[in-house]
């Protein structure tokens, strides 16, 4: 039994807003939201974790008038912020149809504005003072999935002087196939489906001048995306030799990874190597990388895995596609943008992390909860059922 109250404190802890928070957000004013490509893969989820947001009014248009012109734009202007869930081109229309001296706050979830000098990239951990840039600005334009592992991954060390600028680097990604939205989702819960497929073999995929730009690297990689028979979670992998760095050490990349995101809420560097990914029983059977372990959360994991003999190290991302490579993102840089508590709304653990402790704990007789895993702050909603 005492193990039992023991569990369900340590989780109160994690998910429960502190009472203070909850009085002082209950005095301000709601801030009003609309959700432009609100019915979208990224919409809808944009909506699920605004929907408890104790901070955010959602504005919504009848759904019969979603394509009208004239109703979005009364409602882009009428808000405080929007959040824009929408393909490229009708992005950038969205954004003409706000009023002149309107300084409506946009977080675009498109392709269209990620290099756009004049819109701040939307992923807050890019560097100290890349947080501060979001929230001084009313334009953010908001990572793709594949990206985020990889420019979480490469730009921390690049910044530190230990990646070559002129590297020439590969990533290898693979995706839940919610990452190709309805018409993929349909075909993969259908009979006829690939249970796997490697894509993007023009090596021209729209990623790759974002991968470049905010990675600060002379040249994108060579990029190699998969989609799995899953619905959503992401593992993005980077090989690199020692040759393109300016350490032996893996250690050393580890080490830096760790510095660049000390004290981050949703990133966490995990245990060293193969050895402190077993030790920390991190790998499904003791061998396998699962990526829907963060599903449901806006938790990203990264990890570093070395054999300096070799000369060869492989860096490694693991996040929810629909979570911090996306909707959960856009909901952070949201409240970044409103000068909120950029936690709200948003949950660092998903149910795996939840399975997987209870699983661990039974083993061990022990607290639930993998070792040496830093635990954030995960304030507005109760993280989903395992």
């Amino acid at each position: 039994m005492r193990s039992i109250l023991l569990v369900l404190a340590v989780v109160n802890a994690l998910v429960a807003p502190p009472r203070a928070a909850t009085r002082h957000s209950a005095l301000r004013a709601k801030k009003k939201v609309f959700i432009d490509g609100e019915a979208g893969t990224t919409g809808l989820q944009v909506l699920d974790r605004l929907s408890t947001h104790p901070d955010i009014e959602i504005v919504s248009i009848d759904p019969a008038a979603r394509k009208d012109a004239a109703a979005r734009k009364a409602a882009i202007n009428g808000a405080d912020a929007v959040v824009l869930c929408l393909p490229d081109d009708a992005a950038v229309e969205a954004v003409s149809l706000v009023d002149d001296g309107n300084d409506v706050k946009i977080v675009d979830a498109s392709t269209a504005h990620r290099t756009d000098p004049a819109w701040e990239y939307g992923f807050p951990e890019l560097d100290a003072a890349q947080r501060g840039r979001i929230a001084a600005s009313s334009r953010c334009a908001n990572p793709g999935c594949y990206p985020t592992g990889f420019i979480a991954l490469t730009r921390p060390l690049v910044d530190a002087g230990l990646l070559k600028p002129a590297a020439r680097l590969a990533c290898s990604a693979v995706s839940g196939y919610s990452g190709g939205g309805k018409q993929l989702a349909e075909i993969y819960e259908s009979d006829d489906h690939e249970p796997w497929g490697a894509y993007g073999f023009d090596l021209d995929h729209k990623h790759l001048p974002e991968m470049a730009f905010h990675g600060k690297l002379d040249a994108p990689p060579i990029f190699l995306p998969a989609v799995g028979n899953f619905k959503q979670g992401m593992v993005v992998s980077v090989p690199v030799y020692h040759a393109d760095l300016t350490t032996t050490s893996a250690e050393a990349v580890h080490a830096a990874l760790e510095a660049h995101y000390a004290g981050s809420t949703f990133v966490t560097v995990m245990p060293f190597g193969l050895a402190g990914a077993v030790d920390a029983d991190l790998l499904a059977r003791g061998a396998f990388l699962e990526p829907t372990a963060l599903n449901g959360s806006n938790g990203l994991e990264l990890f570093v895995f070395g054999n300096d003999a070799k000369g060869t190290m492989v860096l490694v991302a693991r996040l929810d596609n629909l979570g911090k490579g996306a909707s959960g993102a856009a909901v952070q840089n949201l409240n970044i943008m409103l000068g909120l508590d950029e936690s709200l709304g948003l949950q660092l653990y998903g149910s795996e992390f939840f399975r997987r402790a209870r699983a661990r704990g039974a083993r061990r007789g022990g607290p639930p909860w993998p070792r040496r895993r830093r635990r954030g702050r995960a304030r507005a909603r109760r993280p989903c059922p395992p």
